[in-house]
């Protein structure tokens, strides 16, 4: 067994699809399809359920998948570990990030200044939402990832607090809502809501405290991106509940606060226990700025 017959077969695994997989690892499909054979007759097992559309892993593809992926990560982790004793980090890093970030941390400008002092490492970027970038880091698919506080975090898998953003209403400028300051949560039972995806970290935040109230509300629209449930908010197609950062993002849109107590959106940084972060993933959580004081809400 080969070290690039398992990165041959954790990408076709990860992208469901050997043209795609042989894309990414830099090879040619006929290729990449010879070296997971070869690995399948040495194991004496099918890893694959072929079809003309897709592969599907096996109950032993499955098996396999977790330990090829700790055993690329030990070998990445020993390469960045001898790089390092020369003072130089080299490898790769992927680093999983949400849509909404508080102000404060600008990780565009974090990653570039990682870029400057460590060019040796790729970096790559997985956008999704918190429960999947943590199930990401729990099989070692992502190195570190900033997610919400209010997914549940797997096993396997530590957390530490980065950042605090208070939920805030937002409405269209014409909306009744946008006369007021402020506005407790039993009043908005009745309006009509835009909002994000049910996996998203925001959504289930305001799905939980709408549950504490208790209120039911009524949820005409789901979006998985930020500008977009922002236009939909400023043409007055319904309300939203965001971290304030987000709302801060729209100049058309009107922002209410709420009344206490108030919903707190928390910022946290995930990283995996099972498998330490390596010498990169360290120089970025450097980067990261320290927690910022606790702050009170819901």
């Amino acid at each position: 067994m080969e070290l690039r017959q398992l990165e041959h077969f954790v990408a076709a695994a990860e992208e469901r699809h050997f043209t795609r997989a042989a894309r990414r690892a830099n090879i040619v499909q006929s290729g990449l399809s010879a070296s997971i054979r070869a690995l399948e007759d040495e194991l004496g097992t099918p890893l694959f359920t072929r079809s003309t559309r897709r592969v599907v892993l096996t109950d032993a593809g499955q098996v396999l998948l977790g330990e090829a992926r700790r055993v690329l990560g030990a070998v990445r982790a020993a390469r960045e570990a001898v790089a390092a004793v020369g003072g130089l980090l080299r490898g790769s890093l992927t680093v999983g990030i949400m849509q909404i970030q508080p102000p404060h941390i600008d990780l565009p400008a974090i990653l570039g200044r990682f870029r400057t002092e460590h060019p040796g490492v790729e970096i790559r970027l997985r956008q999704a939402a918190s429960s999947v970038l943590l199930a990401d880091v729990q099989d070692g698919r992502v190195q570190l990832a900033l997610v919400s506080s209010v997914a549940a975090v797997p096993p396997g898998v530590r957390v530490r607090p980065l950042a605090a953003d208070p939920l805030v209403a937002v409405c269209a400028p014409s909306h009744p809502l946008a006369r007021w300051k402020r506005v407790a949560l039993a009043a908005l039972r009745d309006e009509t809501f835009v909002d994000f995806q049910a996996d998203w970290g925001a959504r289930l935040l305001v799905d939980q405290a709408f549950a504490a109230v208790p209120a039911v509300r009524r949820t005409t629209f789901e979006v998985n991106d930020v500008p977009t449930l922002l236009d939909l908010v400023a043409h007055g197609l319904g309300i939203a509940l965001v971290p304030a950062a987000a709302a801060a993002r729209h100049g058309g849109v009107r922002v209410v606060e709420l009344r206490p107590p108030v919903p707190m959106w928390r910022l946290v940084v995930a990283t995996s226990e099972t498998d330490p972060p390596g010498a990169a993933a360290r120089a970025l959580l450097d980067l990261l700025p320290p927690p910022e004081p606790a702050a009170t809400g819901a």
